[in-house]
């Protein structure tokens, strides 16, 4: 038996209210504002990413020629969508012993100011003068000033070239640096000023932590009591770049190589690597701040910064994330 009139036309009604419902909310998702990738015009690599306060901070290599990387520039955020440049926040003017090839920034608070490492020079051996420094400012846009007026470290330990810096804070608040280049990664204790190395227990000051696969780019968080000791691996100007992780109960390791979680897509872009990671403050949600080269770009340094979600499984293994041209949506802090 068919339906009264009265409750066909209610169920037309209903029906047509929720496909309204519907549509309305497929535009709301489809207006969501989105980042976008590349996050900011220009050519730049290896992006270190913080949150100070309630902005976020990218602070990533000029990539060029070695000799025309002889400064930085730096981006912040509210929302991860709307950046806003600073130019020239730390280079050669404000450092003496730094000429060129100046990459891979790490950048630290620590006691109310900001601490700014960096690789220069490119060093080949243990007569060369340059390696990783440190400079420091105010306030997190700068003006950094060499701090040291010499390098942290300037020399060959354990086969490791002294380049792409990464500042890990532990929850006792013991800061370490890790660091290295030529297939050879170390970890060391810094002072509480910044001003050097101190011993482990032990009494080494320069521990190997080397997975296999590591080339260069090291990146370090703890979740859930674990340490995560990410690096990058492949050639820097090929598509074969890409970003491999590892877990241990110590900041030390040992590190055995878990896999790839980010790489390119034949698809988006190639060579996907040299990252860094933003957590939210308070909140288990997480993001892939990395760079890549645009499809059909030939010249290595040409390189973009880009952002994506990175998620865990339920074991707290880190899922392969999908490199995107949309990005991310916006999250103010």
């Amino acid at each position: 038996m068919r339906a009264p009139i009265f409750l066909r036309l209610f169920a037309t009604i209903a029906t047509g209210s929720v496909l309204a419902l519907s549509l309305h909310q497929t535009a709301q998702a489809d207006s969501v504002e989105k980042s976008g990738n590349p996050l900011f015009p220009g050519w730049y690599a290896d992006p270190e990413a913080k949150v100070f306060g309630h902005e976020y901070w990218i602070y990533p290599t000029y990539s060029d020629r070695y000799e025309k990387q002889t400064f930085f520039d730096a981006f912040s955020s509210p929302d991860l969508v709307h950046w806003r440049y600073h130019s020239h926040v730390f280079g050669t003017n404000e450092i003496a012993w730094a000429h060129r090839a100046m990459w891979a920034p790490a950048v630290a608070e620590n006691n109310g100011r900001y601490f700014f490492f960096f690789a220069a020079n490119d060093i080949q051996n243990d007569q060369q003068i340059g390696g990783i420094g440190v400079a420091v400012a105010d306030q997190p846009g700068g003006p950094f000033k060499d701090y040291l007026g010499k390098p942290l470290i300037d020399k060959f330990h354990n086969g490791a070239q002294p380049i792409d810096p990464f500042v890990f804070r532990d929850d006792d608040g013991q800061f370490y640096l890790i660091y290295g280049g030529w297939q050879h990664c170390n970890i060391c204790r810094l002072k509480n000023d910044f001003t050097g190395v101190e011993p482990f227990a032990d009494g080494t000051e320069f521990k190997e932590i080397t997975p296999k696969g590591y080339v260069e780019g090291s990146v370090m968080f703890k979740r859930g009591g674990k340490y995560y000791f990410m690096w990058s691996e492949g050639g820097w100007t090929g598509p074969d770049y890409s970003v491999a992780y590892a877990m241990a109960d110590a900041p030390t390791g040992p590190f055995t190589r878990i896999g790839k979680i980010l790489q390119q897509d034949p698809t988006v872009a190639t060579g996907a690597g040299h990252h860094s990671v933003i957590k939210i403050p308070g909140q288990e949600e997480y993001y892939i701040v990395y760079h890549r080269r645009p499809l059909g770009e030939t010249d290595g340094n040409h390189r973009v910064t880009c952002i994506d979600r990175m998620e865990f499984d339920e074991h707290g293994l880190i899922k392969p994330v999908k490199i995107t041209f949309e990005g991310v949506a916006a999250h103010q802090l």
